[in-house]
């Protein structure tokens, strides 16, 4: 890291211990481990970041070079913002903001105020870059529209949910329906979405309905392939020699349930096998950034198994919220 930053790190360190132990001065050894954890949580803001930047540029690309021009809509907020546009003269971009707010707010409740501040600022310079970034028309083809319209969404609403935020609220509503009525994402997803399809056709035209669906379905497919599916949990094992640190840090930080499994280590240098603590957990694919966060923060040379979890009954994943 560059030199300048490390030294500003530094800096905020001991501002931080000064806080805390008035009396003695920082020593190194106090410095070091809070000057790490600063660089992990600044390396990783900066990623995750340049990820919903992508995002933005992409989704508005798909906006304006695609469904914009030739008044379709798609599925979700993004969906009801067109469609609103469609009926009103308020411009998207304000529409963009005014119809995620309220997912946003039960976003806060939800998960946590980080990831709704993020989310903010991804729906805030979405509309920003649709409001004054100029986008070529591409075609005026149809079916291209709705195909790569909803690719280019799709792919912002995935590289914005890699980043840790969601520039389409409905996924947050979606989350939040399906633990209170044990439904899955993708049903409640489906639902608002035919909700919305329904109203296009009585306003616009069934014509347009049925292109926006496909536009849905390109859009969907494309998150799944970046982000494996917003309704997917992930389950996460972690072998680690600070494994008591990580349990602390998985149960107390970030208030989620693991298991802890008895093993041993299979190759080691000196002969026989090293016995260590397994921690097994599962979390959201919204919270697997801030769980390999502070993983880094710990032990950056922990070995993570991450595999997907179609559906799960039980336990306090759905009960507590992430901080």
């Amino acid at each position: 890291m560059n030199s300048l930053v490390s030294k500003l790190l530094v800096i905020i360190a001991r501002k931080k211990l000064e806080t805390k132990e008035t009396a003695n001065p920082a020593s190194l050894k106090q410095v070091v481990p809070i000057v790490r954890s600063l660089q992990v949580d600044l390396s990783h803001a900066i990623k995750e970041y340049i990820l919903i930047a992508i995002g933005v540029f992409s989704a508005g690309f798909g906006l304006k070079g695609f469904l914009l021009p030739n008044r379709f809509i798609d599925g979700g907020a993004t969906g009801i913002s067109l469609l609103l546009e469609n009926l009103t003269n308020i411009p998207l971009s304000y529409l963009l903001i005014l119809v995620n707010l309220p997912f946003l707010i039960l976003g806060a409740r939800t998960f946590s105020i980080k990831f709704a501040l993020k989310s903010i600022v991804a729906i805030t310079f979405l509309a920003f870059v649709v409001h004054y970034v100029d986008y070529p028309t591409i075609t005026d083809d149809k079916l291209l529209i709705s195909v790569f319209g909803g690719f280019f969404l799709g792919l912002g609403i995935g590289m914005a949910m890699r980043g840790g935020s969601v520039i389409d609220g409905t996924e947050v509503l979606a989350l939040f329906v399906g633990r209170k009525l044990s439904m899955t994402v993708g049903d409640v997803l489906l639902l608002i979405n035919i909700i919305i399809f329904s109203f296009g056709a009585y306003i616009l035209s069934i014509e347009t309905a049925l292109y926006a669906i496909l536009t849905y379905l390109a859009a969907a497919k494309t998150v799944d392939f970046v982000v494996d599916g917003v309704e997917e949990y992930v389950g996460v094992t972690i072998i680690s020699e600070k494994h008591e640190e990580m349990r602390i840090m998985v149960t107390e930080k970030l208030r989620r349930a693991c298991t802890i499994y008895q093993g041993k280590g299979g190759y080691n240098q000196e002969g026989g096998a090293q016995e260590k603590d397994i921690i097994f957990t599962v979390v959201t694919r919204l919270e697997l950034a801030k769980l390999e966060t502070e993983i880094e923060k710990i032990d950056k040379n922990a070995f993570i198994i991450m595999g997907v979890v179609k559906d799960l009954k039980g336990g306090m994943i759905k009960r507590k919220p992430l901080k």
